[in-house]
């Protein structure tokens, strides 16, 4: 008898005996799969489970008196997190800097822990100083600029270059909050912080007021005045909404010499470039910090 070519030859059948051990007719004749289906191939780049195997259902109940009931593997422990936590102490207002015995040497702002609020016109050169200044600090230290927090406000920005309105005065005071915030945070974790705004000495609600209540009563004040030609010319290189008119630069830079004569060191920085200033400014806060200015 013939047989197709590649299916697999019977034993030979003895008299006497059933078919041969080991021999399966569904070899022979192949039926429905048996067993669970193959898995077809992972999709690269996402990773697979492996297949579980089928739970087994309840075994019959022991007979009473046939001995303890098979023992049975305890439950895995769950897998601790593995990503870890870092506990950060919660930021609280900065006190006053301590102040140096007369005996000795005058305190180095380079490693100290600081608070900066640098005040000055548009055109000044505050944002400036205040990235160069934290980028050269021994210390770690941030900078955080009013304007920039004010404007992650995206719609709805109340630009007061429009009008100084109630929409534009809720904005200013929400990013001044969320920069005392910031400050407190970064210095309760050892981070020194430089803030800079154009703060106005004849209005009290941009004055310092708001800033000493929400950063603490150790902020530094240091005041950025360089002369008008000074500010026209750095604001005429200015564009979007940070660029002003003539006439608003001159008006702002007029009400900011309202801070000669109120105690808070002032730096002209009309002949200086960025370096320049940011080293003076380090003398200015070593005075500062042996002697806190009253404000």
């Amino acid at each position: 008898m013939q047989h197709p070519v590649g299916s697999p030859l019977p034993p030979p059948h003895q008299p006497g005996h059933g078919p041969a051990l080991g021999w399966s007719p569904a070899a022979h004749h192949p039926g429905p799969p048996q067993g669970p289906a193959p898995l077809p191939p992972p999709a690269p780049g996402y990773p697979v489970a492996p297949r579980q195997a089928p739970h087994p259902g309840p075994g019959p109940a022991p007979h009473p008196g046939s001995g303890p009931a098979p023992h049975q593997p305890a439950a895995a422990a769950p897998v601790p997190d593995t990503t870890g936590h870092v506990p950060l102490p919660p930021g609280g207002p900065v006190a006053v800097p301590s102040v140096p015995p007369a005996t000795a040497a005058a305190p180095d702002p380079t490693t100290t822990t600081l608070a900066v609020l640098l005040i000055g016109p548009a055109g000044a050169g505050k944002t400036s100083v205040a990235k160069y200044w934290a980028d050269h600090r021994r210390v770690p230290t941030a900078h955080i600029s009013l304007d920039d927090v004010r404007e992650w406000v995206r719609s709805g920005f109340a630009d007061p270059q429009t009008g100084w309105n109630e929409h534009s005065e809720a904005q200013y005071r929400l990013a001044r909050r969320t920069c005392g915030f910031s400050a407190r945070n970064f210095l309760a974790n050892g981070i020194s912080c430089i803030l800079d705004d154009a703060v106005f000495p004849d209005r009290p609600v941009v004055g310092l007021g708001g800033w000493k209540r929400h950063v603490g009563p150790g902020l530094l004040p240091v005041v950025l005045l360089p002369g008008l030609d000074i500010v026209l010319e750095r604001n005429a290189e200015r564009s979007g909404n940070r660029r002003l008119t003539d006439e608003e630069v001159a008006r702002i830079h007029g009400r900011m010499a309202g801070w000669y004569g109120s105690g808070l060191p002032i730096i002209d920085n009309s002949q200086l470039d960025i370096p320049e200033t940011a080293h003076l400014l380090d003398e200015v806060l070593s005075r500062s910090i042996a002697s806190p200015p009253s404000w």
